[in-house]
Protein backbone atom coordinates (compact mmCIF):
# COMPACT_ATOMS: atom_id res chain seq x y z
CA UNK A 1 0.00 0.00 0.00
CA UNK A 2 0.79 3.58 -1.13
CA UNK A 3 1.97 5.61 1.98
CA UNK A 4 -0.11 8.52 2.76
CA UNK A 5 1.53 11.94 2.26
CA UNK A 6 0.37 14.59 5.09
CA UNK A 7 1.59 18.08 5.63
CA UNK A 8 3.21 18.71 9.03
CA UNK A 9 -0.07 20.70 11.05
CA UNK A 10 1.14 23.83 13.01
CA UNK A 11 -1.96 23.47 15.35
CA UNK A 12 -2.55 20.51 17.80
CA UNK A 13 -4.88 17.84 17.30
CA UNK A 14 -7.47 19.22 19.58
CA UNK A 15 -7.65 21.92 17.71
CA UNK A 16 -8.45 19.86 14.32
CA UNK A 17 -11.93 19.24 13.02
CA UNK A 18 -12.22 15.98 10.47
CA UNK A 19 -15.16 15.61 8.29
CA UNK A 20 -15.96 12.03 6.61
CA UNK A 21 -18.69 10.11 4.96
CA UNK A 22 -18.64 6.65 6.16
CA UNK A 23 -20.15 3.36 5.15
CA UNK A 24 -18.83 0.58 8.31
CA UNK A 25 -18.49 -2.90 6.84
CA UNK A 26 -20.16 -4.43 9.44
CA UNK A 27 -23.90 -2.42 8.98
CA UNK A 28 -23.47 -1.26 5.05
CA UNK A 29 -22.35 -4.51 3.18
CA UNK A 30 -23.44 -7.87 3.34
CA UNK A 31 -21.98 -11.16 1.52
CA UNK A 32 -23.02 -11.47 -1.84
CA UNK A 33 -22.92 -14.15 -4.13
CA UNK A 34 -21.36 -14.95 -7.60
CA UNK A 35 -24.25 -14.16 -9.44
CA UNK A 36 -24.69 -10.70 -7.55
CA UNK A 37 -21.49 -9.21 -8.52
CA UNK A 38 -21.51 -10.44 -11.83
CA UNK A 39 -18.23 -12.20 -11.29
CA UNK A 40 -16.26 -13.54 -13.99
CA UNK A 41 -14.73 -16.44 -12.86
CA UNK A 42 -18.19 -17.29 -11.67
CA UNK A 43 -19.66 -16.74 -15.42
CA UNK A 44 -16.54 -18.14 -17.62
CA UNK A 45 -14.74 -20.41 -14.97
CA UNK A 46 -11.08 -20.09 -14.17
CA UNK A 47 -7.86 -21.87 -13.60
CA UNK A 48 -6.08 -22.22 -10.42
CA UNK A 49 -1.98 -22.98 -10.56
CA UNK A 50 -0.27 -24.02 -7.61
CA UNK A 51 2.86 -25.17 -7.04
CA UNK A 52 2.94 -28.10 -5.11
CA UNK A 53 6.56 -27.97 -4.22
CA UNK A 54 6.20 -25.61 -1.71
CA UNK A 55 4.44 -25.98 1.19
CA UNK A 56 1.61 -23.06 0.29
CA UNK A 57 0.85 -25.00 -3.18
CA UNK A 58 0.38 -28.13 -0.93
CA UNK A 59 -2.00 -26.61 1.56
CA UNK A 60 -3.66 -24.67 -1.35
CA UNK A 61 -3.57 -27.86 -3.49
CA UNK A 62 -5.26 -29.75 -0.30
CA UNK A 63 -7.76 -27.62 0.26
CA UNK A 64 -9.33 -27.09 -3.52
CA UNK A 65 -8.91 -31.32 -3.63
CA UNK A 66 -10.20 -31.93 0.02
CA UNK A 67 -12.17 -29.20 1.52
CA UNK A 68 -13.42 -26.42 -1.31
CA UNK A 69 -16.03 -29.11 -2.35
CA UNK A 70 -15.93 -27.39 -5.82
CA UNK A 71 -16.15 -29.01 -9.00
CA UNK A 72 -12.80 -29.22 -10.85
CA UNK A 73 -10.57 -31.24 -13.08
CA UNK A 74 -6.76 -31.64 -12.71
CA UNK A 75 -3.72 -31.79 -14.98
CA UNK A 76 -0.01 -30.93 -14.64
CA UNK A 77 1.84 -28.33 -17.21
CA UNK A 78 5.64 -27.54 -16.80
CA UNK A 79 5.51 -29.12 -12.73
CA UNK A 80 2.59 -27.38 -12.07
CA UNK A 81 -0.83 -28.78 -10.79
CA UNK A 82 -3.84 -26.99 -12.34
CA UNK A 83 -7.10 -26.99 -11.39
CA UNK A 84 -9.94 -25.80 -13.65
CA UNK A 85 -13.58 -24.83 -12.66
CA UNK A 86 -16.46 -24.92 -15.01
CA UNK A 87 -18.62 -21.70 -15.96
CA UNK A 88 -21.22 -21.99 -12.77
CA UNK A 89 -18.90 -22.80 -10.39
CA UNK A 90 -18.72 -20.73 -7.29
CA UNK A 91 -15.51 -18.92 -6.84
CA UNK A 92 -13.09 -18.60 -4.34
CA UNK A 93 -13.10 -14.98 -3.63
CA UNK A 94 -16.04 -13.71 -0.59
CA UNK A 95 -17.96 -11.01 -2.69
CA UNK A 96 -19.62 -8.18 -0.79
CA UNK A 97 -22.45 -5.61 -1.70
CA UNK A 98 -23.27 -2.34 -0.48
CA UNK A 99 -27.17 -2.81 1.63
CA UNK A 100 -29.35 0.19 1.16
CA UNK A 101 -28.69 2.11 4.10
CA UNK A 102 -27.47 5.61 3.73
CA UNK A 103 -24.04 6.56 4.21
CA UNK A 104 -23.14 8.11 7.59
CA UNK A 105 -22.23 12.08 7.78
CA UNK A 106 -20.33 12.95 10.61
CA UNK A 107 -17.91 15.48 12.16
CA UNK A 108 -15.15 14.01 14.42
CA UNK A 109 -12.56 16.05 16.46
CA UNK A 110 -9.19 15.89 15.82
CA UNK A 111 -7.55 14.47 12.87
CA UNK A 112 -5.30 11.55 11.75
CA UNK A 113 -2.90 12.10 14.89
CA UNK A 114 -6.38 11.21 16.90
CA UNK A 115 -9.25 12.73 18.77
CA UNK A 116 -8.26 13.79 22.06
CA UNK A 117 -11.68 15.83 22.72
CA UNK A 118 -13.41 12.13 22.47
CA UNK A 119 -16.33 13.89 20.38
CA UNK A 120 -18.02 12.98 17.26
CA UNK A 121 -21.24 14.07 15.47
CA UNK A 122 -23.69 12.66 13.24
CA UNK A 123 -25.47 14.85 10.68
CA UNK A 124 -27.97 15.20 8.37
CA UNK A 125 -26.25 14.99 4.76
CA UNK A 126 -27.33 18.91 3.87
CA UNK A 127 -26.53 19.96 7.73
CA UNK A 128 -22.99 17.92 6.99
CA UNK A 129 -22.55 20.18 3.94
CA UNK A 130 -23.84 23.33 5.33
CA UNK A 131 -21.38 22.63 8.19
CA UNK A 132 -18.41 22.10 5.83
CA UNK A 133 -18.83 25.34 3.62
CA UNK A 134 -19.35 27.20 6.69
CA UNK A 135 -16.29 25.90 8.40
CA UNK A 136 -14.25 26.35 5.78
CA UNK A 137 -15.40 29.62 5.21
CA UNK A 138 -13.86 30.30 8.88
CA UNK A 139 -10.79 28.88 7.71
CA UNK A 140 -10.28 31.01 5.15
CA UNK A 141 -11.65 34.30 6.98
CA UNK A 142 -8.74 33.53 9.74
CA UNK A 143 -6.27 32.87 7.18
CA UNK A 144 -6.70 36.38 5.69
Amino acid sequence: MRPINRLDSKLPAQSMQTYSIVAPKGTHWRKATCAEVDCTAHAKGWKTVVDESTSLGARQAAYIRNTARKGHRESREAGLTVFTFSAGTTCFTEHEVRTDRPERYLITGGDHRGNPRGDRTERTPEAWVDDFASHQDRLAQASK
